[in-house]
């Protein structure tokens, strides 16, 4: 078979593609659609599996550089930098690609990744919010891309990984993540989401796409229209494989009941577009009998499963399976990982992830003399998330502060309550012993009797026994202090302490929802019991008050750090979104007690997610954030604090203040919702793009003109402090004549060092068209027109420098509505309504009133006489509804039937009540549980 062209790398991938498959039988071609793919001997194909976690760093396979959490590389808003963390990542994972496969796998480490994630930071509520880039598209392509190139590698045939964009489509929240549907208007789906998946694929640098767990208007997103409609119409998009997200092909029939079989789901996503299947772990069993029977029924033929197989082919083609001797990646050694250039690599990253939101007086740098004092356990801990990988060694920042200060020179103090629990069925006390494991028997408390608490809120805490390790649940059922850290899927080491109106303290396990109680005869704690009047009463002693200690060591010392922020397992997560963006209220007493302590106090936030942290704003002297910095993080902090590096982060999205008004997790609408910098109109704690450093900056006239077809703007930046420094200058653009809600949009930004006193010119040239908007009456993008303002500055709130680019006034031709068909789902503005699938077999999109819903249309063309007004609708439930049609203050009401249910669709025609003709907006009301697909105007 060594002289079959599709082992002749002279050939074009697509020829050689072609005759593989041309050789495959229907059988192998089945089989080769699911994650965990069977060799083919006879062919001499090695088994395959798609999918390799590397958001951050090579996760689930061992010991690999641990880089910041995607949220923070958003934050260093360096393009450049994140591509050298994707070329450090991927060639890690080639490393682990070299390597044996696995105990019970028959395939090695797969070179399809899966990264990066590029849903935007809608809301600052979504659990999984660490896990993508930014707020705004622009931000979140660039990074995006930037790191996909360094995933790809830089060879013209060959990538050394193949990258996966994630999660397509509307998906920011993990509530309901399986059933809900995210409604996205055309305008929120053309300006905001689809632009953060167009510019990496464009890009040519991503091989491949996951759709999300989500429905999106109705219909779930693994056979979402948007497959076929958009993402494969652009530019490189023909040839993307799309790889389903873990059991979401089953989700089709289990979770969402889309569909009433697993043949028809599997044949509905396949005909979609998804090729390779992710359900029921690495057996393929399950997968190739749903579209064996798929195949039979006539549900798919032969064709829908050569051009799912083909991309997948491709892939493999392309990251060298079939050309090892060409392959200039192949044999990566293992030297390569968590090497010095990668370690340092990590630092630099989580150096430049750091973000100084608040520097009164200029207590930060701190002088390298006097004494510190480190409050908070997340000062001495560097914590993974669920995708992290194996960390080889970390860097706390109580670490790296006393190995630069001296350890004489840094105290530190976890700031937790220690506490001793008495057992009143046994009267002993708890104690853990040198094995971990836990017994209510000890007489009186010594040291192995005093357990630390910390309180992450909501209702959950974690405990640790006195040498740090986490109480945690075995596969037993029993309760033992053996933990690292809280990890895995279903987190066994979270914790409810409630106290009765007994005074006594009753402990539930959160993981499994159960009861502590107390062994008779050992002692031993158990998770058995479901009551809560079956669990253990314990007494609750309190042995010492962490915030006691706290404000002791902060009144010592010349300046304090408090460290604050999340556990990534906890309180938001995969699976868990927040619930508000206070800090756990422990953490705020810590910061309140050290600062009334020690005025020259500093707090570093260390989260995947913004706080609302108001009152440290006002009272807290400097105050920084940084996401989770993997290995390095702690010593990245220590090299800001200490002035050893600059602070050049910048907010890769809004921190709204306290109370302030944030739309439902689920409501997609950013423009109603005036969510995110583009359209937020109240003033936030800390905008989108804010960052200080230990310089300053002035920014000279803004400069704009076109050319050709361009917009070209410029201004000089000057460095006006005394210190070196990077800024990062932003530019931005609004419509100021727009008739629609005109958002605020970054347009381009550049990072720029200079030294003191220097001055720079900085130039930047925009495509006049992305100055523009989604015409959702003529499906189009429409060119800008009228005025346009241009700011130039260090935020979305602090544009120091503007002009104005006057436009010839935009094209504006009417909506036709006479003699056609206007799509309601094409709506300007909408109230009460929510976007459906139009057809279970078809797709197709509509809008649905739940009791009232009011649609506007503006500037339809109802041509010379308008007379009647045609609608299509459904609806399933009895009783009263209508659509009342509003043209210039006349209301026609059209009673709307059952039509026997909600996608059986019907035509109706009524009179108006005054005939109309001209250019009008149109308002619709509907009235009671319909749906309305369309709707077009009659002589």
């Amino acid at each position: 078979m060594s002289d079959a062209p599709f082992r002749d790398p002279r050939l074009p991938v697509d020829e050689r593609v072609k005759d593989l498959l041309s050789r495959l039988e229907p059988a192998e071609k089945i089989a080769l659609l699911h994650q965990y793919a069977p060799a083919v001997p006879r062919l001499g194909l090695a088994a395959h599996v798609t999918g390799t976690e590397a958001l951050h760093g090579v996760s689930w396979l061992g010991g690999a550089t641990s880089f910041p959490q995607a949220v923070g590389l958003g934050a260093t808003w360096n393009p450049e930098l994140v591509r050298a963390v994707g070329e450090a990542v991927s060639t890690e994972v080639r490393a682990f690609h070299e390597r044996p496969p696995a105990p019970g796998r028959e395939a090695p480490v797969s070179l399809n990744v899966w990264a990066p994630v590029v849903n935007p930071l809608r809301h600052p509520l979504w659990g999984r919010n660490e896990e993508g880039y930014a707020e705004c598209p622009l931000l979140t392509a660039e990074l995006a891309t930037a790191y996909a190139r360094g995933l790809r590698g830089d060879h013209p045939v060959y990538w050394r990984t193949a990258p996966t964009l994630k999660h397509f489509l509307g998906y920011n929240n993990e509530t309901d993540r399986t059933t809900s549907s995210s409604d996205l208007r055309q305008r929120v789906l053309h300006e905001y989401e689809l632009p953060c998946y167009r510019g990496p694929v464009e890009s040519g640098a991503i091989a491949a796409v996951m759709p999300s767990y989500n429905v999106v208007n109705g219909r779930p997103a693994h056979v979402s229209g948007y497959l076929k409609d958009e993402l494969r119409r652009w530019k490189h998009g023909a040839d993307l494989l799309v790889c389903s997200d873990a059991e979401a092909p089953s989700n089709l029939v289990a979770a969402q009941r889309h569909y009433p079989d697993h043949a028809t789901g599997h044949a509905a996503a396949l005909r979609a577009g998804v090729d390779s299947f992710t359900d029921h772990g690495a057996d393929p069993q399950v997968t190739v009998a749903r579209f064996t029977e798929a195949l039979e029924r006539g549900l798919v033929d032969e064709a829908d499963i050569d051009a799912a197989v083909a991309r997948l082919l491709t892939l493999r083609i392309r990251t060298g399976e079939l050309d090892p001797g060409l392959d200039p990646y192949a044999g990566t050694g293992q030297a390569v990982v968590d090497c010095p250039e990668h370690r340092a690599l990590a630092r630099e990253s989580a150096r430049q992830a750091v973000v100084l939101l608040r520097n009164e007086d200029a207590l930060l740098p701190l002088a390298p003399t006097g004494t510190l004092a480190v409050v908070g356990p997340l000062g001495d801990d560097v914590l993974r998330d669920w995708y992290s990988g194996s960390l080889t060694h970390r860097t706390t920042l109580l670490d790296a502060l006393r190995a630069r200060l001296g350890a004489e020179r840094v105290s530190w103090t976890d700031g937790l309550d220690r506490i001793a629990l008495r057992s009143t069925t046994t009267g002993g006390y708890l104690s853990a012993g040198p094995d971990g494991l836990l017994a209510a028997t000890a007489p009186a408390v010594g040291e192995g009797e005093v357990f630390a608490v910390q309180d992450w809120g909501r209702g959950v805490t974690t405990v640790q026994a006195h040498d740090g390790r986490y109480l945690t649940k075995d596969d037993y059922g029993l309760l033992a202090a053996t933990a690292d850290h809280p990890d895995a899927w279903v987190v066994q080491e979270a914790f409810r302490l409630e106290r009765g109106e007994d005074g006594r303290t009753r402990i539930q396990h959160l993981g499994s929802g159960r009861w502590i109680a107390v062994a008779a005869g050992t002692g031993a704690l158990t998770t058995y019991t479901t009551a809560y009047e079956e669990a253990e009463p314990f007494v609750c002693r309190l042995v010492s008050a962490g915030a006691a200690e706290a404000a002791r060591i902060a009144a010592a010392a010349d300046t304090v750090v408090v460290v604050a922020g999340n556990d990534p397992h906890l309180n938001g997560r995969e699976t868990e979104d927040r619930v508000d963006l206070a800090l756990p209220p422990q953490q705020e007493e810590l910061l309140r007690t050290a600062r009334a302590a020690n005025p020259r106090t500093v707090l570093a936030v260390v989260s995947g997610y913004p706080y609302a942290v108001d009152w440290a704003a006002r009272e807290v002297p400097a105050v920084l954030w940084t996401a989770h910095g993997g290995q390095e993080g702690g010593a990245a902090l220590a090299d800001v604090l200490l002035g050893d590096a600059a602070p050049t982060g910048r907010l890769p999205q809004t921190w709204y203040r306290a109370g302030q008004s944030l739309p439902g997790l689920l409501d997609y609408d950013i423009i109603s919702g005036r969510l995110t910098y583009q359209y937020l109109g109240e003033e936030p704690l800390y905008p989108f793009g804010h960052g200080l450093g230990y310089t300053a900056f002035g920014y000279g006239p803004l400069r704009v003109a076109l050319d050709g077809g361009r917009v070209v703007a410029a201004l000089t930046v000057t460095n006006t402090g005394r210190r070196a420094g990077t800024e990062t200058v932003q530019l931005y653009a609004r419509a100021l004549e727009a008739r629609h809600s005109a958002p605020l949009r970054l347009h381009a930004f550049r990072r720029v060092e200079l030294a003191p006193g220097e001055a720079r010119e900085v130039e930047f040239a925009v495509p006049l068209e992305a100055l523009g908007h989604r015409d959702v009456a003529h499906h189009r993008w429409a060119a800008p027109g009228g005025r346009q303002l241009l700011a130039a500055g260090a935020s979305a709130g602090d544009l120091r420098s503007t002009a104005e680019l006057a436009l010839p006034a935009a094209e504006s031709a009417p909506r036709p509505a006479h003699g056609t068909t206007v799509l309601a789902r094409d709506f300007d503005d909408a109230s009460g309504a929510r976007l459906v699938e139009r057809s279970r077999a078809e797709g197709g999109e509509a809008v649905e009133g739940a009791g009232l819903a009011r649609l506007l249309f503006h500037d339809c063309d109802l041509g010379g006489r308008a007379g009647r007004i045609r609608l299509t609708v459904a609806r399933a439930l009895p009783g009263s509804a209508a659509v009342e049609v509003e043209l210039d203050g006349t209301v026609t009401t059209v009673p709307v039937p059952p039509t026997g249910g909600p996608q059986e669709w019907t035509g109706l025609t009524a009179e108006l009540a005054a005939p109309a003709s001209g250019v009008h907006d149109v308002r619709l009301t509907l009235r009671g549980a319909l749906r309305l697909a369309g709707f077009g105007f009659e002589s």
